[in-house]
């Protein structure tokens, strides 16, 4: 894996190749996933499914119904992101896709990151882009889609970062899917907490700007490490 350690070496050195290498593994895994457009709907109906099958378990409360908006919503969207996060490295890993990328002279940070721009462009803005037809089930207002949606959209790139450590460092492992739900959702409660109290917070007439900037300064803290942990955890499990 000399040759890895080297490729990331360029990162630092030739800080011209990073954009490149993003760009090549954004547009592969793009290409892969629009190939596959049968998976993105399994996780888009799972989406549905969650969020409109609850209302059937609660009594026909308008009242209620908007309270509970937000977190069904934030919950859903948890779920269909950990749905979809095996594919994120799995079939790469599994026909040795994912070793040649290791080894190419291409920064492997700048790929990973790559792969985990595309994995929220399939997987992530669908879910902010139908939020507000779903909280439209829920009778919820205009200000609660609105934040809703904000929240979402500074939330669910977290979703997708903080997932591909869990998928890297599962890659291989026998129970993968059940050991990366154990490692993935209790990194995802911070984010559902924020996401969702900030409609919580609309409904009791306070600002939800500083739930807004612990997502925001969590967005930027995940985008700024989470592309190295999960290139070093991705040449741990090809070791």
């Amino acid at each position: 894996m000399s040759t890895v350690t080297t490729g990331d070496a360029g990162l630092a050195a030739d800080p011209a190749a990073v954009l490149p290498a993003f760009r090549w593994a954004l547009g592969r895994d793009l290409r892969i996933a629009l190939r596959s457009r049968s998976e993105l709907l399994v996780q888009l109906a799972f989406y549905a499914l969650v969020v409109l099958l609850f209302p059937l378990t609660l009594p026909p409360d308008p009242a209620l119904l908007a309270t509970l908006a937000p977190g069904v919503l934030w919950v859903a969207a948890l779920l269909s992101s950990l749905l979809a996060l095996p594919r994120l490295f799995a079939a790469d890993f599994a026909d040795g896709t994912l070793e040649a990328i290791a080894l190419s002279p291409r920064p492997l940070a700048a790929l990973v990151s790559g792969k985990i721009a595309a994995h929220w462009l399939t997987t992530g803005l669908p879910v902010v882009i139908l939020a507000p037809v779903f909280a439209m089930a829920y009778r919820a207002g205009t200000d609660d889609m609105l934040t809703l949606v904000v929240g979402l959209a500074l939330g669910t790139p977290i979703l997708s970062m903080l997932g591909a450590i869990g998928a890297a460092l599962t890659l291989g492992a026998r129970g993968g899917g059940s050991l990366l739900a154990l490692l993935v959702l209790p990194l995802y409660v911070p984010v559902l907490i924020f996401g969702a109290g900030a409609v919580d917070a609309i409904h009791a007439g306070l600002s939800a700007s500083p739930h807004f900037s612990l997502l925001g300064a969590g967005l930027l803290l995940a985008a700024l490490g989470t592309p190295f942990a999960a290139s070093a955890a991705v040449r741990i499990a090809l070791d």
